[in-house]
């Protein structure tokens, strides 16, 4: 059995939630309360995060490597190009959205309006909610920039680097700070990613004392 210790929310477990799904391989989902410092989540890793993966005999973390792991064991369908150009701009792509916007917005939006309160730490800092509702503008019109040169954001497959983008947006859905009406070839490149059989379980989260929006489970939006 592959154990997936998470945070429903966590883009970075969402990424490899994706992952997983995409290849169809069967995960059992565990909420890890990282914040509380549990003895023996730290032993499953040091570093106080999540995810973490149990796989083959294995105790996994960092998303970006379990995702990759992932690719090596199963290859098929594939989320990475077969060339090394193809490669690079995938790991490009994960990266930009794994440290810039992260840094820059899911921080700023997701962090401040609800990991503060299930972790007990305060209130939003509105300096910080405004500086991600400003630095989303720019991702979201630098997506649309490469969806107009491509089908998928990395070339002309699906990657993991449409699933590190599609799992920090879908967090940010379920509080409702994308704006889908910015790009519609946007729109258009997430309405075919929560559509994937792959997407289900993530549409299906429920945070108790964060209702999702009407719109987050629809397929058409």
């Amino acid at each position: 059995m592959i154990r997936l210790y998470h945070v429903p929310l966590s883009p970075f477990c969402r990424k490899v939630r994706l992952s997983l799904a995409e290849k169809k391989l069967e995960v059992e989902l565990v909420e890890e309360r990282y914040w509380e410092r549990d003895p023996e989540f730290l032993r499953r890793n040091p570093a106080g995060k999540v995810p973490i993966l149990k796989i083959d005999g294995l105790t996994l973390s960092e998303s970006a490597a379990i995702c990759e792991y992932i690719e090596e064991k199963h290859p098929e369908p594939p989320l990475m190009p077969k060339d090394a150009a193809g490669r690079h701009e995938v790991r490009r792509l994960v990266g930009w959205f794994d440290d810039k916007f992260h840094g820059e917005v899911t921080s700023k939006l997701l962090y401040e309006r609800v990991n503060k309160k299930i972790t007990k730490e305060g209130y939003p800092d509105s300096s910080n909610v405004k500086a991600g509702a400003k630095a989303i503008k720019f991702h979201l019109d630098y997506m649309g920039q490469l969806l107009d040169e491509r089908r998928w954001l990395a070339g002309n497959a699906l990657t993991l680097a449409d699933f590190a983008a599609a799992a920090h947006l879908s967090a940010l859905d379920y509080i409702s700070d994308v704006d889908w009406n910015r790009n519609e070839t946007l729109r258009d490149w997430y309405s075919k990613i929560k559509s994937r059989p792959a997407f289900r379980s993530i549409l299906a989260d429920a945070v108790p004392g964060f209702p999702p929006p009407a719109h987050y489970a629809d397929l058409d939006f």
